[in-house]
């Protein structure tokens, strides 16, 4: 490419918000806009070996470009290796703090219906039987309760003070304990104490499991100075069933659990066993170990209050999460860098 040439700009799928189409629109000035004309994996390695789109210096992907990339989806960047890409000069972003409310609030909304029992009514309501034909059993207040937080990044932080509101005392586990005036009253305990002592249990911890599929997208079919795009939050090691048998057996007998961070870092097989013995009162899930399928205990127990991964999905929320993928694109052009760098790339 010829130092006179403006570098391609990849776009993966399709951007929805008004304002964000315009800003990706200004990009011309900094570069040629590209999007792919392979609707499938199998046809986009294809292309990108062909030589079509050699010369591009930027890609952003949406979440519907997994129909034609295959899957790199969601708003962590658990499917990518980071390693593979630091060491072949391909730059990863992410967007802390874009998604922690939207996020939080449906942790927040979980917890409620889990903590009160809900699921239930809602259930029996639809069928026309009020409250069933037999009355729900009854739930339990937040107030006074205690509710510990894994992973204590934006997202807890944010539910922490929120459940605050709700009379609840909370504490929380990290790797390292955050500054005092980051922790918003919320008090640092140990792995096993947040176990033992919680009375509600939230995950917001991210997963830390790289794709294959990743690896060879990014490592083989790209140029090496290709600056790469993932809506993303901060990675924590070895958390794939971080919650498991020997973690519940550790819980007091009837806790709550709520999921709004990754499926994988909590056992399903495990949870559901807890569920029938009554080790778990109720749980809420908004994500999955193999979503989009969902573990067949889960969906015939009363006690579990499902959403399909939406912790996100706000209309506010998608369109700045556009927006700072974009910001993420001028920056590299424009500075070089990037806006958010992903924490094992920042200097």
């Amino acid at each position: 490419m010829s130092t006179d040439e403006k570098p391609k700009i990849l776009l993966l799928g399709g951007i929805d918000h008004t304002k964000a189409k315009d800003a990706w629109s200004a990009l011309s000035s900094l570069g040629t806009l590209l999007t792919p004309k392979a609707t499938n994996p199998t046809d986009f390695l294809q292309e990108c070996r062909s030589g079509s789109l050699d010369g591009v210096k930027a890609v952003y992907r949406t979440f519907q470009s997994v129909s034609i990339t295959g899957r790199i989806e969601g708003a962590g960047y658990d499917q990518i290796s980071v390693s593979a890409c630091t060491s072949h000069g391909i730059f990863v972003s992410n967007t802390p703090q874009v998604v922690d409310a939207a996020t939080a609030d449906t942790a927040i909304f979980l917890m409620l219906g889990a903590l009160r029992g809900f699921n239930l009514p809602l259930l029996t309501l639809r069928k026309g039987e009020w409250r069933g034909k037999t009355s729900p059993p009854l739930g339990h207040d937040p107030e006074g309760k205690k509710l510990g937080i894994l992973g204590m990044g934006g997202i807890g932080r944010d539910i922490g003070r929120k459940a605050e509101g709700f009379g609840m005392s909370v504490v929380y586990h990290n790797r390292k304990r955050l500054p005092p005036e980051e922790e918003g009253g919320a008090k640092y305990v140990s792995f096993e104490e947040l176990l033992k002592g919680s009375d509600v249990l939230s995950l917001n911890l991210p997963l830390n499991v790289s794709s294959s599929l990743c690896y060879l997208f990014f490592l083989e079919d790209y140029p090496r100075s290709l600056v790469v795009y993932v809506k993303a939050e901060r990675l924590q090691k070895n958390t794939r069933h971080i919650i498991s048998t020997p973690q519940f057996a550790q819980m007091k007998d009837g806790v709550v659990i709520i999921n709004t961070a990754r499926g994988p870092v909590m056992d399903e097989a495990a949870l559901v066993d807890a569920l029938k013995s009554g080790k778990v009162f109720s749980v809420g899930l908004d994500v999955f170990e193999e979503e989009p399928k969902v573990h067949p205990g889960l969906l015939e127990n009363e006690h579990v209050l499902l959403l399909p991964h939406m912790g996100t999905a706000t209309y506010e929320t998608q369109e700045k999460m556009e927006l700072h993928v974009i910001d993420n694109v001028r920056s590299a052009l424009e500075m070089g860098k990037l806006v958010t760098p992903v924490p094992e790339q920042q200097a």
